[in-house]
């Protein structure tokens, strides 16, 4: 199985920005004890901060992964293109955030991305990423 995990922007910086809400494990650090704890899954992992990058991104492996989980950060919230590109690519996008965006701020309650995805995760942590995966494979069994 394949799994593309694509992060937008800051989150680069997870383990060095507002611990408090993110925590101060490193994004690096966990996607890789992820990649560890599924040796058969084949994941890719991409970030940028960029959103031009972020969907040529969706659109390179949209087409031959069979999931991608995606945290575009602060992109959730407004980026038209991105929900656009996740629509155009036959992949099943998990859409993932660290932090309960509901108990946060007013804005960070609404995600443009959320119609373009099978589901939604969020407010566990960094280990939202690992429940994203356990939801793509469960569908890979269902079918």
């Amino acid at each position: 199985m394949k799994i593309s995990i694509i992060n937008g922007p800051n989150l680069n910086l997870i383990g060095q920005r507002e611990p408090e809400i993110y925590g101060t494990q490193s994004l690096d650090s966990y996607l890789q004890l992820l990649a560890t704890s599924y040796p058969d899954v084949q994941f890719t992992f991409f970030q940028s901060n960029c959103e031009g990058e972020i969907i040529n991104e969706i659109h390179r492996v949209g087409f031959d992964s069979d999931g991608i989980v995606i945290n575009a950060g602060a992109y959730s919230h407004y980026s038209l293109a991105i929900a656009d590109a996740l629509r155009s690519v036959p992949a099943p996008a998990v859409e993932v955030h660290i932090s309960n965006i509901h108990a946060r701020e007013e804005f960070r309650r609404n995600s443009v991305l959320a119609s373009a995805c099978v589901g939604m995760i969020a407010g566990f942590g960094l280990d939202s990423y690992r429940l994203a995966v356990e939801a793509i494979d469960a569908m890979q069994k269902i079918g």
